[in-house]
């Protein structure tokens, strides 16, 4: 089954918005590791708007499930890796002022940053994931570049599915058709949620990990955290 990796960088942004330590970010990240999600997933930014570089260090060493730390391998960001050593790192090209990320790589014109930074962080034992938009030559670039894994940006498929589900997810299939022929692991995420969460696994399952974290930490508000995790968790099965 697919696994399920929640992104908690939303429940970092409500602490920062107050100080202090209200709510745990730990915590929670424990919290939604006993109710069932597979990793947790943290994008720290340079401007630490939400989770911050200590958040990482202390979830490192908490943590049972993977730990997937996310973002742009800006000098500060390599180094953290580095020292914290994830379980996977996903390479995320997104601008320092970025409200989100809001495209994949582009894995031709960046081939030789990117096979650098693949050749890093794999010489510490950490899986790399890049992120890139469904589009065949991106990802047969991002193998050349020796990733282990791709992640696809869900964006354009979660915006396009309430006016037609088949169109939606056209690109997507072509896409992970050719991560899994060029022998590349498959993850996806950006706004994947529980109306169109399902489909995207049903028509792909073979894509190893989904990373949710606005949709999910959302819905918590109205069905609380335990039981949103779950119901993600239930959308995974292939039924």
């Amino acid at each position: 089954m697919t696994r399920l990796s929640v992104n908690i960088n939303k429940i970092a942004v409500i602490r920062n918005s107050r100080g202090g330590n209200l709510p745990d970010v730990e915590r929670a990240a424990l919290d939604i590791e006993r109710f069932g999600a597979e990793g947790i997933t943290v994008h720290p930014r340079p401007d630490a708007r939400h989770i911050r570089y200590d958040d990482v260090r202390a979830l490192k060493r908490s943590l049972s499930v993977e730990l997937n730390v996310e973002g742009n391998p800006i000098d500060s960001f390599v180094s953290l890796v580095e020292e914290v050593r994830p379980a996977q790192v996903t390479l995320v090209p997104d601008a320092a002022d970025a409200i989100t990320s809001n495209a994949g790589w582009d894995t031709v014109a960046n081939r030789a940053f990117l096979t650098d930074m693949c050749d890093r962080f794999r010489e510490a034992g950490i899986r790399v994931s890049i992120f890139v938009d469904p589009v065949p030559e991106m990802v047969e670039g991002a193998r050349e570049c020796g990733a282990d894994r791709v992640e696809l940006y869900t964006e354009s498929y979660a915006a396009l599915y309430p006016s037609g589900a088949e169109k939606a997810i056209a690109r997507y299939v072509a896409a992970a058709e050719t991560a899994r022929d060029c022998g590349l692991g498959l993850n996806a995420g950006h706004d994947l949620s529980l109306v169109n969460l399902h489909y995207f696994i049903e028509r792909i399952p073979w894509c190893d990990e989904v990373s949710i974290g606005h949709a999910l930490i959302s819905d918590a508000l109205y069905y609380g955290l335990e039981n949103t995790v779950q119901m993600y968790m239930r959308e995974l099965k292939i039924r």
